[in-house]
């Protein structure tokens, strides 16, 4: 525990330096930057449930990111399985009466989680049978999948007499999902991710799938000698991804916007590559680093607005910080080599 701790100030650290180097670079002014960052992500109430609106399918493509990494799988295609559960989900909905609401939700998370975890599945088939790299197809079936949504968008699924960049046709009241008085956030949401969190440490770390996972992950060419079959575990673990990221995309659809959008996935699968990487790929740090995130990506938003800044700004502290990842990482890498030239110290 006080190793993930000093990792997770470690990482913090750095990327609050790189952040103020950035600020200043940018002849913005820092202290006053981050005072609008935090204001306008936990200065109230709404704005903090704006947080956690981002903070749950962030957490949930994080979740599912750990077991593809924990196989040595860079599920690069995440975005792409957010982008299908949502269009499953929106497809389940469509013919949706109110007098049925329950099971037609039931329905989207169900549909919205096997479209995810098919799409996760047709990448890991790409890599296992026909010998593409995991990111290359990941990459290629998230531009399919952006183009099944404006065709959709623009096509079959446009509302009434107009087709729009801001998405379908809004969903009935009944299918949207209940949230807290005054806090627009659903707390089945919050749940689930919480499921998912504890679930994800279960498995990884308590089940024999999670060992065979990092048995495979580490040496996948020493693991056939105990009979394991890499080609299997990859493919559970791509499905499992897939699932949690096109749960993502059904809680975007029915919890949040309450329609499918061209940005339905927000960016979200590759802001959780970072975070993982970040998290030196365990579960307990995810969360609070995606509440970090999720609280860059909305206080940046009022920047323009306070204090005329560009609103670039936010990705570009947001890249500052895969720097800040990639140099925490290298230093656990460069470790090992430090502690034989430097006696003092001890690789952790």
């Amino acid at each position: 525990m006080k190793k993930i701790v000093l990792d997770i100030a470690l990482g913090i650290l750095i990327v609050f330096l790189m952040t103020s180097l950035l600020l200043f670079l940018a002849s913005a002014p820092i202290g006053a930057t981050l005072s609008n960052i935090w204001q306008g992500s936990f200065g109230s109430k709404a704005k903090f449930a704006q947080v956690l609106a981002v903070w749950v399918p962030l957490t949930l493509c994080s979740c599912g990111l750990l077991f593809t990494f924990r196989a040595n799988l860079w599920n690069i295609g995440i975005e792409g399985q957010i982008m299908i559960g949502a269009v499953c989900a929106t497809w389940a909905l469509r013919p949706a009466t109110p007098e049925q609401p329950l099971l037609f939700l039931c329905g989207a998370v169900i549909g919205a989680m096997l479209g995810g975890a098919g799409w996760g599945l047709l990448a890991g088939l790409l890599k296992t049978k026909g010998g593409v790299h995991e990111i290359f197809g990941g990459l290629g079936l998230n531009l399919v999948a952006q183009g099944l949504i404006l065709w959709l968008i623009f096509g079959p699924w446009k509302r009434p007499g107009i087709a729009s960049m801001s998405g379908t046709e809004l969903l009935p009241r009944q299918l949207w999902l209940p949230t807290f008085d005054g806090f627009r956030v659903t707390p089945l949401g919050l749940f689930v991710t919480f499921l998912a969190i504890t679930l994800t440490w279960l498995i990884l770390t308590h089940s024999r799938f999670g060992l065979r996972l990092r048995a495979i992950g580490k040496n996948p060419t020493g693991a056939l000698l105990f009979g394991l079959v890499p080609e299997r575990s990859y493919l559970a673990a791509v499905i499992i991804g897939g699932s949690l990221a096109g749960l993502a995309g059904c809680l975007q659809v029915i919890g949040v916007y309450h329609r499918l959008i061209p940005a339905i996935s927000s960016g979200y699968g590759y802001l959780a590559l970072l975070l993982v990487m970040l998290s030196g790929y365990r579960v307990f740090p995810v969360p609070l680093l995606a509440l970090f995130f999720a609280g860059l990506n909305v206080g940046a938003i009022q920047l323009p607005i306070v204090l005329q800044l560009d609103s670039a700004l936010s990705g570009v502290i947001q890249g500052g910080s895969v720097l800040a990842a990639l140099f925490v990482i290298g230093i656990h890498k460069a470790r090992p080599r430090w502690a034989s030239f430097l006696p003092g110290i001890k690789e952790r």
